[in-house]
């Protein structure tokens, strides 16, 4: 079996080359297309905050930041919010799964699906929810990991070039604590 091309780790703390990586990666999706909360134009300065707030998350406890790493550096990451309610204990929400397209079709986006819900276990956490454009990749891709679908919303949000795209909203339960 040929190795991954990439390799997976989570980070504990954010250094500035990694949050100009992370940047990256997120401009190229949206850029492509994706929903993920960003509209177009994305300015440099609006992505920066963005990873900056994730960085502080991070070294706060609050997320899990997951990244994959190619030989051109950070190809793919996927976050957990673990700061929720004090009656929500056991659950996390799973968001921000970006790829970069040059590592797109390579099982990289089921590999940090895996590695986020071994992070939440790790963590005790054992009900994860997520929501996806309802039909992209990422739907196919959380359906086909065993991922319970709950339902759409239309109108849910808008595409990066405008348009309105639905969400169909997903959990998954990974056992009792």
């Amino acid at each position: 079996m040929k190795a991954a091309p990439w390799a997976i780790r989570r980070l504990t703390a954010v250094s500035p080359s990694e949050l100009n990586q992370l940047a990256e990666v997120l401009t190229r999706c949206v850029e492509g297309g994706a929903s993920v909360s960003f509209m177009l134009p994305l300015s440099r300065e609006r992505v920066a905050a963005f990873w900056q707030r994730v960085a502080d998350d991070v070294a706060r406890g609050a997320r899990i930041l997951i990244v994959a790493e190619d030989s051109a550096g950070i190809c793919g990451t996927v976050q957990l919010v673990l700061d929720l309610p004090e009656n929500q204990p056991h659950r996390a929400d799973l968001c921000k799964m970006l790829v970069h397209q040059r590592a797109r079709k390579q099982g990289l986006g089921a590999a940090l699906l895996a590695a986020a819900e071994e992070a939440a276990r790790a963590a005790n956490r054992t009900l994860l929810v997520l929501d996806a454009v309802s039909g992209a990749d990422g739907a196919r891709l959380y359906e086909r990991g065993g991922w319970v679908r709950v339902g759409e919303i239309p109108r849910y949000a808008l595409y990066p070039a405008g348009g309105y795209c639905p969400t169909t909203y997903y959990y998954k339960d990974l056992g009792t604590r």
